[in-house]
C-alpha cells in the first residue's frame, strides 16, 4: 500500500476493564471518526465461523488469538466498511480499540496505518477494572467476561504482550488519561489529545 494510502490511526489502548469500549462508543458517533473494536468483530462472528471458533477457543482461556487471525479479522472488516461507505481513508481517522495487541501486531499492520495518536487509559487498580468487567458480563451477556480466573489470566495476558505496544510507539504520541476518573472527564482527555491531531495525507 503507497506511503499516501495508509488509514489515519488512532489508538484506543488500555488494560481490560480501562473504559476503551466506553469511549469507542461515543468516538463511533463523532464525524470523520470510524471506530472499530477487534473483540466485538471477533464477538459478531457466527459460531459456525473459523474465525469465530478460533476466538472462543482462545478468549475462554483468556488468551490472546494468534497474529494472522487478528490481522485478517481487521483486515476484511476494513475493505468491508470501505466497501459499504462506512470508512472513508481519506477523510476518516480509524480509531482502534483491541489491535495491535503485541508489538508483532505493530509491525504487521505498519505497513497500512499511519498511527497519530495512542489514547493510553491509565488505571493503577486492578481490582476497579475486574469490577468494571464482572457489571459488563452482566449487562452485555458477554461469556468471556463472566469468571474470574479468566479475568485474572487476561490481566496477565495484557501485562506481559499487550503492554509493551506502548514502548514501540514514540512518547510524544502517547497520551495517558486517567480512566479511573467519570467517562466524562475521560472524554475531555481523549478530545484534548484528538483536538491535537492533523490529518497525515
Amino acid at each position: 500500500m503507497p506511503e499516501q494510502m495508509k488509514y489515519n490511526a488512532v489508538l484506543l489502548f488500555g488494560a481490560p476493564g480501562s473504559g476503551k469500549g466506553t469511549q469507542g462508543r461515543i468516538l463511533r458517533n463523532l464525524p470523520n471518526c470510524y471506530y472499530f473494536a477487534c473483540g466485538d468483530a471477533f464477538r459478531n462472528l457466527r459460531p459456525d465461523d473459523p474465525l469465530g471458533k478460533t476466538f472462543l477457543e482462545y478468549s475462554s482461556r483468556g488468551e490472546l488469538v494468534p497474529d494472522e487471525f487478528t490481522i485478517t479479522l481487521w483486515q476484511k472488516n476494513m475493505e468491508s466498511a470501505i466497501v459499504k461507505g462506512a470508512f472513508h481513508p481519506k477523510q476518516d481517522f480509524l480509531v482502534l480499540d483491541g489491535i495491535p495487541r503485541n508489538p508483532h501486531q505493530v509491525e504487521m499492520i505498519g505497513e497500512h496505518v499511519n498511527v497519530l495518536a495512542v489514547l493510553h487509559l491509565a488505571c493503577p487498580d486492578q481490582e476497579q477494572m475486574i469490577e468494571r468487567i464482572q457489571r459488563r458480563a452482566l449487562l452485555e451477556s458477554r461469556l468471556d467476561d463472566a469468571n474470574l480466573e479468566i479475568i485474572r489470566q487476561r490481566f496477565q495476558t495484557y501485562k506481559q504482550e499487550t503492554q509493551p505496544v506502548l514502548d514501540c510507539f514514540a512518547a510524544d504520541i502517547v497520551h495517558d488519561i486517567d480512566s479511573t476518573q467519570s467517562p466524562v472527564k475521560v472524554l475531555s482527555g481523549v478530545a484534548e489529545a484528538l483536538g491535537q491531531l492533523e490529518f497525515c495525507n
